[in-house]
């Protein structure tokens, strides 16, 4: 493909390089994050549902735990932490690292959050009788799920593009703190959700358990960070086809103008 197709569909499918060349947004640092993500998960897995003890009160309800805790903790407080940070240095900077950094972090948030209200509610029909209970912690969390959806759905609205970008900076600023809320709703009011299981001098789990909780967050991480590079990359290369396409029209749009006055001073 040559500089002239730019205007075409395929421009959505592949991106140029320099030299012509397709590029891809895999590197050896996503290579090697995604063995890192396969092979956590794998002995998650074998941990969670083979190895690890079943609870004394949950039974084996409690393998839940190691996937719905660990997604939890990235999506509210890695992810939505990247956007927080990325919405401010926006605002203070106007990088498109920064606000592209913050879009790319808020959607694989919301996927996390996505899985950490799922896990929930499968955690809490046999738990508390039902999928879902207006509990602080659940209305709280699906709330930051809303309002992170949100912010997504300004960062596709038709408009000025720094205009846009300005808006859903704030909207990431003000969704942050929602999470705070998450954070300490169970302390704030009662509720059937259960408090920290995992307190620095006083944790609930131990031994197989709390490796396996270890593994398990450290697998997500993994994953969450070889989403966030790839979803960061092809925001990225998109822009930059984007200014392209944009560079095309005005040059095209200079062409004309100047054909056109060159034939009115013809005649």
């Amino acid at each position: 493909m040559n500089a002239s197709e730019l205007d075409g569909p395929r421009v959505k499918r592949t991106v140029l390089g320099q030299e012509g060349r397709v590029v891809s947004t895999s590197s050896e640092l996503t290579r090697a994050l995604g063995v890192v993500a396969i092979v956590a998960s794998v002995v998650l897995v074998v941990l969670g549902l083979f190895v690890s003890p079943a609870d004394l009160f949950q039974g084996d309800n409690v393998r839940l735990f190691y996937l719905h805790v660990p997604v939890a903790i990235v999506a509210l407080y890695i992810a939505f932490t990247v956007t927080l940070v990325g919405s401010v240095m926006f605002l203070l900077k106007g990088s498109v690292f920064w606000d592209l950094l913050a879009g790319a972090a808020a959607e694989v948030g919301v996927l996390f959050l996505g899985l950490t209200l799922v896990t929930g509610m499968l955690w809490g029909r046999p738990t508390w009788g039902a999928y879902w209970v207006w509990d602080p912690r659940l209305t709280s969390t699906a709330v930051s799920f809303v309002l992170y959806l949100g912010y997504l759905a300004v960062r596709k609205l038709e408009m000025d593009p720094t205009a846009r970008s300005r808006r859903a900076a704030v909207l990431g600023i003000v969704g942050f703190a929602n999470t705070i809320i998450v954070k300490y709703s169970v302390s704030w009011w009662r509720g059937l959700h259960q408090g920290s299981t995992l307190k620095p001098l006083d944790s609930q789990i131990e031994g197989l358990m709390m490796f396996s909780f270890f593994v398990g967050v450290v697998a997500m991480m993994a994953v969450f960070a070889w989403l966030l590079v790839h979803r960061f990359r092809l925001a990225w290369l998109q822009y930059q086809v984007d200014e392209r396409q944009l560079e095309v029209a005005l040059r095209e749009r200079r062409s004309e103008g100047s054909s056109s006055g060159l034939a009115q001073g013809g005649i």
